[in-house]
Formats: structure tokens, C-alpha cells, sequence
């Protein structure tokens, strides 16, 4: 065989092997708010790709809209700017901080005012500091740009430092569906004010980044702590889902020399990384709060910057693995997931069953029946009608079996499924023949 037709089988066969090794593993979906799913993470999707471990599908848009997706079936991870809440729609996932950013106020690189003390953006965004002229800038009013979603990771993490609680109202009257509009916004308005990350605007042109109490934010304040304003970035996931090990993989690799590389290249600092910033983290808030005056407010998280048991383990597990406070969240954690699958498998028995209870406390019954309770409960047999399903526009097959409690292993064995893919009008069964 010549020498050059050789070459080419060889360049053909080598881009076949790396193909085959780039479609190796399923397809992730990551969505959730700009911070974690554009910039370092795009990076870090890549490295994972290239690893053979599949693709990462990102879908930037906002923190709720990643948490209600991972929640609902119809994405594999979260990228949010916030813990979790406390709320059972969040009960069930796992909330895994992967990375330190800082929280920055921007403008148009045409307004002079380049500095602001705590307090001033406290007062700001508390609407008692309406224009310019009162914080040294010019006689105009201060347009305050925020986010629409209550449940906004960015706003909420900033919020939370200025008012001791996540859902405080602000004095923000021009609302965006995420904070890459609102950069937009800002480059075209010099009377704007609005916040975003470091990850996001560093070495943005187009962008002024304000100086806090004369410290102004970069890779070296934010790891230092000496730049107040930052807040954990995390990945979130739902162990009960179809490929809920495959994006705790993702979550792990992260962790990676590759991934941690990929985060300071975009000036954040690795979760593991910010001991020092997690450990100063209630002293800061505390301080914040007292600056501003104002006071926390009450919540069922943690008084870490964790807010589920998945979060707790991984943070203290990369400050000290071997104590018995990792230990301790170690348990933490697989008790929520025996407590999840638990009561999972209670929906599942109770399914089709009916009861009743009656309190008979009339003044004619008094004696013997007095206060007696009485209950009765039936199971009534499933309708031949329900033992199928036929798949509406939105359907996964996640969603399917959670709302008809079953398996989704199950429902691929029952309808000789290959994959997690479904189509509308397609028609499932829910029970063995």
C-alpha cells in the first residue's frame, strides 16, 4: 500500500477512536444560572468530554430554573449561586459547593463613582439612596438593575449579606430574566447599578466594577477574604434520578487538577481550596450585618454557607476527611437518602388506598361510645385504563415514574426501553403484564 493512502486510514482511524471516546456516556444536562454554567464550567464540561465521560449539555439561565429542572426530571444538575433553602421542593437534592466567587457591584465605565462602602449599598438597594450625587457621583438617579426571580442565586446571596435574609425586597425597579441580561443592560446605561460575579466580568471592558470599602474584587482579595463580598457556587443533583450516579461523577471530577485549574483561570478560588474562607464565613456575615445594621433572620439551614446534608460532607470532608464531624455528615447524609427512598416506597404502597375516620362526640352518644374513634380503610383495584400512560409534551421518563410511583427501571423492563428517551403520544405501561 502507498505510503500517503497509509497516513490517511491512520488519521481516519484515530479520529474514529476519538469520537467513539467523546460519545462514550450519556448525555448530562446542566442547567442553572450563568455563573456555573458558562465560562469555567464550560471548561470544565470540555475536560470531561475529552475524558470520554459524555457530554455536558449546558443550559444557562437562572438558579431556580436549574434547581426546579433538576427537581422535575428534566435536567441531571443545577448550577446555583445560593444553598438550598430549607424547602420541600429542595429536600431532595443535593447541594454540593464546588467553588468560591465574589459577588460584584457593577456600572457603565463611564460613571466616576468607583467606590462604595457597605453601608452605602445597603441603603442603595434599600431604596434610601436613590441618586448619584449622594455617594460623590453625578446629580442623576441610581438605576437599580436586579433579577426577576425570587429565587436567583446572586441576588439571593447578596441579599442575604446586606439583610440577613435571601428574600428581602429591594428598591430595584428594572427586573431582568438573568444576570447576563442585566450585564447587557449595564453597558448601555451610565446611571446603572447592578450586581454579578467576578467569574463573569473580569477584564470586561464594557463593565466597571465598583470598589467595596476601598477594596477593589480579584482573584487574590476574594482567596485572601479581605474582599467581604463572596459567596460558594454549587452543583446540584438528585440521587434519585436516571443518571443520577453519572452527575455525581460529574460533581467528583470537579474536584479534578483540571477542573480547579479551569475555576482560577476565571479568577474563582476552588472550594477546597477556601478553608480559610469557610471557616471565617459567620464571622464575615456577623461583621456585614453589623456594618449595615441589620440582623439575621431566622432559617432552617445550617449556619455554614451549606444548606443540605449532600453540601455538609462535601465541605467538611475537604477541610478535615477524618474528624468525627465529617463522620457525622457522613451519616447525615445517607440517613436523607434512606429517609427519601423511604418515603418514596410509602407513596408507592399506599398507592389506591382510601380510608376514613369518624369522632363520635355528640352529646347523644355519651357512654361507652363517647369520644370513640372509628376508621375504615379500602383499597380499591386499579382501573385497567391507569396501567398505562401515553406521554404528554414535557414528559421524561423521570417524571413518569415519580408521579405514578415507580421505578423508572421498571418502566424501561415493562416497555423494552433501551434508554431514558420518550416521545409524545407514545404509550407506557406501569405495571408488569
Amino acid at each position: 500500500m502507498p505510503v500517503r493512502p497509509l497516513r490517511l486510514f491512520a488519521v481516519c482511524l484515530g479520529a474514529c477512536l476519538t469520537t467513539a471516546a467523546l460519545a462514550a456516556g450519556p448525555t448530562l444536562v446542566l442547567r442553572g444560572d450563568v455563573a456555573t454554567t458558562r465560562g469555567m464550567i464550560e471548561e470544565v464540561a470540555k475536560a470531561w468530554a475529552k475524558g470520554g465521560h459524555g457530554k455536558i449539555d449546558l443550559q444557562p439561565f437562572n438558579t431556580a430554573s436549574g434547581l426546579d429542572a433538576v427537581a422535575h426530571g428534566t435536567a441531571d444538575i443545577a448550577g446555583s449561586a445560593r444553598p438550598g433553602d430549607g424547602s420541600a421542593a429542595e429536600a431532595g437534592l443535593t447541594f454540593t459547593p464546588v467553588a468560591w466567587d465574589a459577588l460584584v457591584l457593577i456600572t457603565h465605565p463611564s460613571n466616576h463613582v468607583g467606590n462604595l462602602s457597605l453601608k452605602q449599598v445597603h441603603d442603595i438597594y434599600y431604596g434610601k439612596i436613590t441618586n448619584w450625587s449622594e455617594i460623590g457621583g453625578p446629580n442623576e438617579p441610581i438605576d437599580v438593575y436586579a433579577v426577576a426571580s425570587p429565587g436567583d442565586g446572586i441576588e439571593y446571596s447578596l441579599r442575604k449579606l446586606l439583610f440577613g435574609r435571601g428574600n428581602q425586597p429591594v428598591a430595584a425597579p428594572r427586573l431582568y430574566v438573568n444576570t447576563a441580561k442585566l450585564e447587557e443592560a449595564v453597558t448601555l446605561d451610565p446611571k446603572a447599578l447592578g450586581v454579578t460575579t467576578l467569574s463573569r466580568v473580569a477584564g470586561n471592558g464594557k463593565i466597571k466594577m465598583i470598589r467595596i470599602d476601598g477594596t477593589a474584587p480579584s482573584a487574590a482579595t476574594l482567596a485572601s477574604g479581605s474582599y467581604k463580598l463572596y459567596t460558594p457556587l454549587y452543583l446540584v443533583t438528585n440521587p434519585s434520578s436516571p443518571h443520577g450516579a453519572q452527575a455525581q461523577a460529574f460533581v467528583d471530577f470537579v474536584a479534578s487538577d483540571k477542573a480547579t485549574a479551569a475555576m482560577r483561570s476565571h479568577n474563582a478560588v476552588p472550594f477546597a481550596s477556601g478553608t480559610a474562607l469557610a471557616s471565617a464565613d459567620s464571622s464575615r456575615r456577623a461583621q456585614i450585618l453589623a456594618e449595615v445594621g441589620a440582623h439575621a433572620a431566622p432559617e432552617p439551614t445550617p449556619s455554614t454557607p451549606i444548606a443540605a446534608p449532600g453540601a455538609t460532607y462535601a465541605s467538611r470532608a475537604a477541610i478535615a476527611p477524618t474528624s468525627e464531624r465529617t463522620a457525622e455528615a457522613r451519616r447525615a447524609l445517607e440517613e436523607r437518602r434512606a429517609k427519601t427512598a423511604e418515603l418514596a416506597a410509602a407513596k408507592a404502597s399506599l398507592k389506591g388506598v382510601s380510608g376514613e375516620a369518624v369522632t363520635v362526640d355528640a352529646a347523644a352518644a355519651r357512654g361507652h361510645d363517647f369520644a370513640k374513634v372509628t376508621a375504615s380503610a379500602s383499597v380499591k383495584a386499579t382501573a385497567k385504563h391507569a396501567r398505562t400512560y401515553k406521554v404528554a409534551k414535557g414528559d421524561t421518563l423521570f417524571s413518569i415514574a415519580r408521579s405514578h410511583a415507580v421505578d423508572v427501571a421498571d418502566l424501561r423492563a415493562w416497555n423494552h426501553l433501551k434508554g431514558d428517551a420518550v416521545k409524545p403520544g407514545q404509550v407506557l405501561r406501569l405495571a408488569r403484564r
